[in-house]
């Protein structure tokens, strides 16, 4: 198959032909559709996060069902479905405690003594985030997918993937926000976005989105915000206070910067709560005045939205379909394989929401 593979930071990704292996007991080997660019992706390629190499990096992904393991009953050839990065064993403790964002896979990988789910002329090529979806194909564990709707379009599919689940999940199931709170949200990317349209759902009374761009800002509108910040103009944290009379309840760092970290837990009110949604680069330490718990305000990370995937994902996919959750309009290009590199440096620059690798039909 044809895949995109990272071979070493700070390089281009590179188009080569991988050997795909078919699927064991409990695997599933599925056709890939559509895949996302995520800025989670890029933080390997820029080196922010290790991964080992040569890998094949991708993980917001929908697709067809090609073929499935003998003890795999449920799905089956021709089913549509969505991957998800929290693959879940579904017997640890976090599983079992109702955390299966936070389970610890075990058995869920090929073991060492067994040939690899990806490789090139013998050698392994590594999966990441045990999917790999830069390809035209991903071999898969069943507990790293969920089975959805027939009639939900697989491109806007493929965002639910990451970019919904964590975002929306951020403000729905971490943060769980009360009918007529105040919520500001940092960043107006794909999680950003969804965040916003998450709030919005859940009955905010108040949203405020904050980015640098301007169209950002103006699709952030769309989504549900209420009110915009362009933090170039104004300052955010002043902004926001000025506009909640002291700060908001909620607020979601859709970005991975300590700066912007910072900011979420500083234009909190008394007892507001800041979500981390975004992927602060390895060994960088976030900041806050000590003297501000004290007035019952907290600073907490987000995994994937603390989703519970096979449940929430084709609530999402409902939610599209009724026409809440608004996907269309996150989709800022649809791209080949072959443009990956391209769509990377158009995310460095920031003007698209997400760009979308949308493979051949059969």
């Amino acid at each position: 198959m044809k895949a995109a593979v990272f071979r070493n930071p700070h390089q281009p990704l590179t188009i080569e032909q991988v050997d795909i292996s078919n699927p064991k007991s409990r695997e599933v080997l599925i056709r890939t559709a559509a895949v996302g660019i995520c800025h989670s992706d890029l933080h390997y390629i820029d080196g922010y996060y290790a991964t080992p190499v040569p890998t094949v990096l991708g993980h917001e992904a929908a697709g067809i069902v090609e073929k499935v393991g003998s003890e795999v009953d449920y799905v089956q050839p021709g089913d549509h479905v969505i991957t998800c990065l929290s693959v879940f064993c579904g017997y640890c403790e976090f599983c079992i405690t109702g955390r299966p964002f936070s389970c610890v896979n075990p058995k869920t990988a090929r073991p060492d003594n067994e040939p690899p789910r990806l490789s090139q002329n013998g050698e392994i090529i590594h999966q990441f985030y045990d999917l790999s979806s830069f390809a035209e194909q991903m071999l898969i564990h069943e507990h790293a997918l969920v089975k959805v709707r027939k009639d939900m379009p697989l491109d806007r599919a493929a965002l639910i993937g990451c970019a919904v689940t964590t975002g929306v999940g951020a403000v729905v199931n971490t943060a769980d926000i009360e009918i007529g709170a105040t919520v500001a949200v940092i960043g107006c990317g794909g999680v950003g976005l969804s965040a916003i349209n998450g709030a919005a759902i859940a009955g905010a009374g108040r949203i405020i989105a904050i980015d640098i761009v301007d169209s950002k800002l103006e699709t952030a509108r769309q989504f549900g915000a209420t009110d915009t910040i362009n933090s170039t103009v104004l300052d955010p944290v002043e902004t926001v206070r000025e506009l909640t009379s002291g700060g908001v309840e909620y607020s979601f760092e859709a970005l991975g910067t300590k700066r912007t970290s910072e900011q979420a837990f500083e234009m909190l009110r008394q007892s507001g709560v800041a979500t981390i949604v975004g992927m602060v680069p390895e060994g960088q330490m976030i900041e806050i005045e000590a003297a501000e718990l004290t007035n019952d305000k907290r600073l907490q990370g987000s995994n994937m939205g603390s989703n519970r995937f096979r449940v929430d994902m084709p609530r999402y996919v409902d939610f599209y379909l009724r026409g809440q959750l608004k996907l269309d309009d996150m989709i800022s290009k649809r791209i080949a394989l072959e443009n990956i590199n391209e769509a990377f440096k158009d995310m460095k620059q920031g003007e698209l929401v997400r760009s979308v690798i949308v493979f051949d039909p059969e």
